[in-house]
């Protein structure tokens, strides 16, 4: 199994990336920059290439792969991986948008883009999933709400003593949730706490990582929708 490497040996600021890209303009283009940003960059061009590949970090993940669809690419990824996905595509409509997250994407950034803004995309979702939490908090991380355990130093979660595998985005929103079990959070703050200051999408992007939380809880109603206000966290 592809992992990335435990938080504790990691740095979100240099980061191993896996950049999965036909196009051998846009590829070359790519790993200059992020090299020159610092990360350690592995350029793979088919979608077969990029389930065989190891020891990364961080996908960048072109949907257009000249032999698989890349959002297949992107749930086989997840499956076998907790490494962050950005997919990177001109697919710019909010079906595939909203799609993409739900098949466990990170993020989605739209062709063209500024090097720029793939680097600070890359900054924000490295710092959510890669910083561990800091030394002497550890005995406040926990929230339990009914059989659901939220571990945040271990980034870690738990319903009725059974692990379940969360993407980092969704962890984050659970946790977010969590910190106050009923009250209601608008996407907005959602948006804000999660994705901080970088996601340049619609608020409907918290909805697809509600609906694929929702399905590894097992029970809708952990996660409930007040309608044109935001979500909740109760026990069913």
């Amino acid at each position: 199994m592809n992992e990335h490497r435990p938080v504790e040996q990691q740095e979100w600021s240099a980061v191993k990336l896996l950049i999965v890209e036909d196009d051998r303009a846009i590829a070359t283009t790519l790993t200059d920059g992020l090299r020159a940003d610092g990360h350690d960059v592995t350029h793979v061009a088919t979608g077969a290439a990029a389930l065989a590949a190891s020891g990364f970090d961080m996908v960048l993940l072109d949907l257009g792969l000249p032999d698989m669809d890349g959002r297949d690419v992107c749930r086989e990824l997840r499956r076998r991986s907790t490494a962050p996905i950005i997919m990177t595509t001109a697919r710019g409509d909010e079906f595939d948008r909203v799609l993409g997250l739900e098949l466990g994407a990170d993020d989605y950034v739209t062709k063209p883009f500024s090097l720029r803004e793939l680097l600070a995309r890359i900054r924000a979702v490295g710092r959510r999933a890669f910083n561990a939490a800091p030394a002497g908090v550890a005995e406040h991380t926990t929230s339990q709400v009914g059989a659901l355990a939220i571990d945040r130093r271990t980034r870690r979660v738990t319903l009725d003593g059974t692990e379940i595998e969360l993407t980092p985005k969704e962890f984050d929103i659970l946790a977010f949730l969590a910190d106050d079990p009923g009250a209601v959070r608008t996407r907005t703050d959602i948006l804000e706490d999660v994705w901080e200051a970088n996601w340049y999408g619609p608020t409907k992007t918290v909805d697809a990582h509600v609906a694929s939380l929702r399905k590894k809880l097992g029970d809708h109603g952990w996660i409930q929708a007040v309608r044109g206000v935001g979500f909740r966290l109760e026990v069913p």
